[in-house]
């Protein structure tokens, strides 16, 4: 019964993929798989082919069948994905999918997980690589915009501004009151220099001047009362 179900399997797999599907043995075929690769910004279309490996074991489909997923040979190592390291949870993720499916032809099932779960895969690290590009982008042109829009105003460098601003205005103020005290000081010494002792004016002279300005205005009044 096992091996009837095989062969009808492989009969239709080869109705569906003409093109694709390459015999190894009566129990074994390799299916070409080529998943859609989503094409980034500024880059060419890329193509990915896999292969994969179906083995039927006896008792298949009530057992799972042997898989295997590699690349084709001497082709190029896909830049998103890397076929050693990603094969075992790639194979992995189709457990639930063979279990569901157990007793029944499953192959064409598997393949249409399996391109689907490469697919997401690969997307997930493309969006992961545009993202990082992204945020590298917006964190040059907000370093750009800062150059222009200045700090961003917060409680905190609301406080610290003010904080400064007081203190610079308090040092304004005391140096002005130390201007007006030091001119203050200056002025109360001249107007003391400017007046002379009894001593300085007699020594500059001018005491007997003043005496001599008295008498003379003394004899003008005596004459001008005679007259």
């Amino acid at each position: 019964m096992g091996r009837e179900e095989q062969i009808e399997e492989r009969e239709v797999l080869d109705s569906i993929f003409p093109d694709e599907i390459t015999d190894i043995d009566e129990k074994s075929y390799r299916i070409t798989i080529n998943p859609d690769v989503p094409q980034q910004d500024g880059e060419d279309a890329e193509s990915l082919t896999l292969l994969l490996t179906i083995t039927y074991p006896p008792s298949y489909p009530d057992e799972p069948p042997l898989l295997d997923l590699s690349l084709p040979p001497n082709a190029p190592k896909p830049p998103h994905l890397d076929v050693s390291t990603d094969r075992a949870y790639l194979l992995s993720s189709l457990t639930n999918t063979i279990e569901e499916n157990l007793g029944m032809a499953m192959i064409f099932t598997l393949i249409t997980v399996l391109r689907e779960n490469i697919e997401s895969l690969i997307l997930e690290r493309v969006a992961s690589i545009q993202e990082a590009k992204e945020k590298v982008a917006e964190e040059a042109e907000a370093q750009e915009n800062a150059k222009f829009h200045g700090e961003k105003v917060t409680k905190e460098s609301f406080l610290r501004w003010r904080q400064g601003f007081r203190a610079e205005m308090e040092a304004r103020e005391e140096e002005e009151r130390t201007k007006r005290d030091m001119v203050e000081t200056k002025g109360k010494g001249a107007k003391k220099e400017d007046k002379l002792t009894g001593r300085e004016l007699w020594e500059k002279g001018l005491v007997g001047k003043v005496e001599e300005d008295e008498e003379v205005g003394e004899d003008a009044l005596e004459r001008l009362q005679v007259s």
